[in-house]
């Protein structure tokens, strides 16, 4: 992997349909896509953008930050379902599931854009072939969560953790945000935890022996994999299920 910027000036949401379109986009449709009426809004880390429950006129994309999908059990405990990345819409399934049935926060403080959803639909009978790609979006957030369910069912703590990092630089790379494969790794311990189904300690002791086996540096809450193929060798890392464009 070689970390790349080529999208660091493009709009989010533009770099992330560049990244899994199986075809080149016109200029039309980026037009189109930049042209998406969008309001801005600034939400704080661990605040709730939608709820389990709602039932939303509008989705919203990923501008800035990190974002988690995740669900809750009747005592509270957490399980993240899936992070979300700039340029991801995360819940664009409302477009067509009238309440949502998950539940999804800032981990970190996120800048969001809403979109109706009839500009969305305006968008779509103007630029059919945009419907098929938002339709794969959808199809590689079920694959994300299928490998989720993998990842914290059958791997041990050390691959679980190996897998989460090999995912997010691996997203974050497709989209312009991990050059020479580093980047910003905001969650604590806790949200770790809750990504990984183990306890706080459990993160902490995993990612102490990632960085004793020379794979990986964790300081101030910023990742550099020194060891891209060992990493990928410890977390069992196949990025078939994100199903980017190779030149992504």
């Amino acid at each position: 992997m070689n970390g790349s910027s080529q999208y660091a000036n493009r709009h989010p949401l533009l770099r992330k349909i560049e990244s899994i379109a199986l075809f080149a986009l016109s200029a039309e449709e980026c037009a189109a896509l930049e042209a998406l009426p969008m309001q801005a809004a600034l939400i704080d880390a661990d605040q709730d953008i939608v709820r389990e429950g709602d039932r939303p006129g509008r989705s919203f994309a990923v501008i800035s930050g990190i974002a988690s999908t995740y669900k809750t059990t009747r005592a509270g405990k957490r399980q993240v379902m899936s992070y979300h990345v700039p340029g991801d819409v995360p819940d664009f399934q409302s477009l067509h599931l009238q309440t949502l049935d998950i539940s999804i926060a800032a981990v970190t403080p996120c800048s969001i854009g809403y979109v109706q959803h009839d500009a969305v639909r305006a968008l779509f009978r103007a630029q059919p072939r945009l419907t098929e790609v938002f339709w794969r979006a959808t199809l590689i957030d079920a694959a994300i969560v299928r490998e989720w369910t993998l990842n914290t069912g059958r791997r041990d703590a050390y691959a679980r953790m190996a897998h989460l990092l090999c995912e997010l630089v691996t997203r974050l790379e497709a989209v312009g945000l991990a050059p020479d494969l580093s980047c910003d790794l905001p969650m604590t311990q806790p949200e770790l935890a809750d990504a990984l189904g183990i306890t706080p300690v459990h993160v902490n002791r995993t990612i102490r022996d990632l960085k004793a086996a020379g794979l990986l540096t964790l300081r101030n809450r910023h990742l550099t994999v020194h060891d891209w193929d060992g990493l990928v060798a410890a977390a069992e890392f196949d990025p078939t299920y994100l199903h980017l464009r190779q030149e992504a």
